[in-house]
């Protein structure tokens, strides 16, 4: 199951597709109560600062399973509209407890930031 958040009409819906293809689920959105395995978020400049992703971020680490799992943040790429620096990402996971592990272009309009989220020490 994958949460996603920030979903607008300007995201790439071949992607998501692609998701769901690889999952067989559908995704779910920013309101789904109960535990996911991953997380798609869709975010732009005009979304919010650093502070603001971090919250989200946050948040969105307290639904996955066990508090860990992987999350994707999904920025416009160089030169597009709501273009968002890696290093507001790589920011904002830091402060969420989450670590940026991967950058890439999963689009020709998205490029994603893979962050890993850590289970509860034991």
């Amino acid at each position: 199951m994958i949460q996603e958040f920030g979903w607008d009409t300007d995201v790439d819906d071949g992607f998501r597709a692609r998701i769901e293809d690889a999952t067989g689920e559908a995704l779910v959105d920013e309101d789904y109560a109960d535990v996911c395995d991953g997380t798609l978020i869709w975010w732009r400049d005009d979304d919010g600062d650093e502070d603001d992703l971090a919250d989200l971020l946050v948040d969105a680490k307290g639904n996955l399973d066990d508090g860990s799992g992987i999350m994707w943040v999904l920025i416009p790429a160089m030169g597009r509209d709501g273009y968002v620096e890696h290093i507001v990402v790589e920011e904002a996971a830091q402060n969420a407890g989450l670590s940026a592990t991967t950058a890439a272009a999963l689009s020709p309009e998205w490029t994603g930031v893979r962050l890993s989220a850590r289970g509860p020490r034991r």
